[in-house]
């Protein structure tokens, strides 16, 4: 019986050749292939970049490229894109991938940790993707809004987190703890309109405000 997710693939924009061969790789060679974003919410990500339309993009969390390159598709001529992925034994995989990117040149990779990585950045940021620690989520708010052009946008993914937000048996190691804790954080905070849609692992989209309610 076909799956809700095959048919949406089958009735959306169809996933670029140069991706497909990084999400092979992704699950051939990455101990955990699921983390990659995949066709579906691929197809968001470009899409959301279009709409947003914005100069300067920066993603937490690189991983295998998959993200980077579709926000990259979907940026506007002169546009750029900084990724900044933590674990260095996925540099050579990433660097790699992303070099099959049309916008190659426009992406931009760091390896780091992003906490430490993002002062050293001086852009005024239009659009963030934040896919790295959960431990550290409400953390990275804090430290991109000061960098976040008013009317930016901010896309926080795997803020579902299995449903284990709302299953009080088993949320209580320090991930499951650090999305509820963003969670709660960015639906309260007065410079932050947002919305979760419940897209494989839950993604927030969050607009800033140019001042708090």
């Amino acid at each position: 019986m076909q799956t809700l997710d095959e048919y949406i693939e089958q009735h959306i924009a169809p996933e670029p050749p140069h991706l497909r061969e990084v999400y092979r790789r992704t699950h051939l060679y990455c101990l955990y292939p699921r983390m990659c974003s995949g066709h579906i919410q691929g197809r968001l990500l470009m899409m959301l970049t279009r709409m947003i339309h914005p100069e300067r993009i920066i993603e937490l969390g690189s991983y295998t490229g998959y993200s980077s390159m579709c926000m990259a598709e979907g940026m506007p001529p002169g546009a750029q894109l900084h990724t900044i992925e933590a674990d260095d034994e996925m540099e050579e995989m990433l660097r790699g991938n992303i070099a099959m990117s049309p916008r190659a040149d426009d992406i931009h990779v760091h390896i780091g940790d992003a906490l430490e990585l993002i002062p050293t950045l001086r852009e005024t940021w239009d659009m963030a993707f934040i896919d790295a620690n959960k431990r550290h989520y409400t953390a990275y708010i804090e430290a991109l809004l000061p960098r976040m052009r008013p009317g930016g946008y901010i896309i926080a993914d795997n803020t579902l987190w299995g449903g284990k937000i709302i299953d009080e048996s088993h949320n209580h190691d320090a991930q499951s703890r650090g999305i509820m804790a963003f969670n709660d954080f960015v639906a309260r905070h007065p410079r932050l309109e947002t919305v979760i849609i419940p897209l494989r692992d839950g993604m927030t989209l969050m607009r800033v405000r140019d001042k708090a309610r």
